[in-house]
């Protein structure tokens, strides 16, 4: 019954975008960011929520990203040309990518600190460090629900939708901590839109880019993959178990998103 849901949904966005996958990518970046906006609404109630609330919402987001990696990107790719070599290819220059960004973008995370050229540690506004930190976390997110549509529209819709699925609770990360640090509501509420908006701009670079030059798409989708699990290892895992504290709802977390996207990949069979 899922299945078929999904079947005439991409029909229905096919009808009304005239055909045209590009306009498809942006009903797809516009239902992402406004589940980021939802999601960065829990700042009203930020003094009603649990210390935990944000731990298990990034693991929850982890275990999606982990198999969306995968199932959605990676193995497509493989598939795509039957060889390993551009999927290999794309991965590495996808962990390369956000490396880079990583390295010379400052950004702050919640746990393990300021991250980024030292030099532009006190210029930066400790709200606008953190929003960049879950910005950089979107970037791969967004580039995969736009490479993978212009791939297939179904696992693109799959994929869209387990992604806006993990950025509700994605836009809460972002939203919670600025709330409670600043003692304001509106704009931590902004900050969070703000994340889900360059996560929107992804998916139509991704979709854009790709429909353009479709022959590189296999290495799209390995970059894509390759930066979404170099989120996850490098940043995401390590900052939700750094606290060592509720680790046993940090792992139910982890692996409900984990069958979360499973489950909806499994439409795809």
């Amino acid at each position: 019954m899922l299945e078929n849901s999904i079947a005439r949904l991409g029909e229905y966005l096919l009808n009304i975008s005239g055909g045209n996958l590009i306009v498809v990518s942006f009903y797809a970046g516009l239902f992402v960011a406004i589940m980021t906006t939802l999601g960065s609404l829990l700042a009203i109630f930020s003094n009603k929520l649990p210390d935990w609330g944000i731990d298990v919402s990034l693991s929850f987001a982890a275990g999606v990203m982990i198999v969306a990696s995968f199932t959605s990107l990676i193995l497509p790719a493989i598939e795509f040309t039957n060889s390993f070599t551009p999927a290999g290819i794309g991965i590495l220059l996808g962990i390369l990518l956000i490396y880079a960004i990583d390295r010379f973008i400052p950004h702050e995370h919640l746990v393990k600190g300021y991250e980024g050229p030292k030099e532009l540690k006190d210029k930066l506004r400790v709200v606008w460090l953190i929003v960049l930190a879950i910005v950089i976390h979107n970037l791969p997110e967004g580039l995969a629900v736009g490479t993978s549509i212009v791939f297939d529209l179904r696992t693109g819709i799959i994929t869209a939708i387990a992604i806006g699925i993990q950025d509700f609770p994605e836009g809460a990360v972002v939203s919670l901590p600025l709330a409670t640090l600043q003692k304001k509501r509106l704009q931590p509420i902004l900050m969070g839109s703000l994340s889900g908006i360059a996560e929107m701009v992804m998916v139509l670079v991704g979709a854009v880019f790709f429909t353009a030059f479709r022959s590189l798409l296999p290495y799209g989708l390995g970059l894509a993959g390759g930066a979404m699990l170099y989120v996850t290892v490098k940043e995401m895992i390590p900052e939700i178990y750094k606290r060592e504290e509720n680790e046993l709802y940090v792992t139910l977390g982890f692996f409900i998103g984990f069958y979360v996207m499973l489950f909806l990949d499994s439409m795809l069979g």
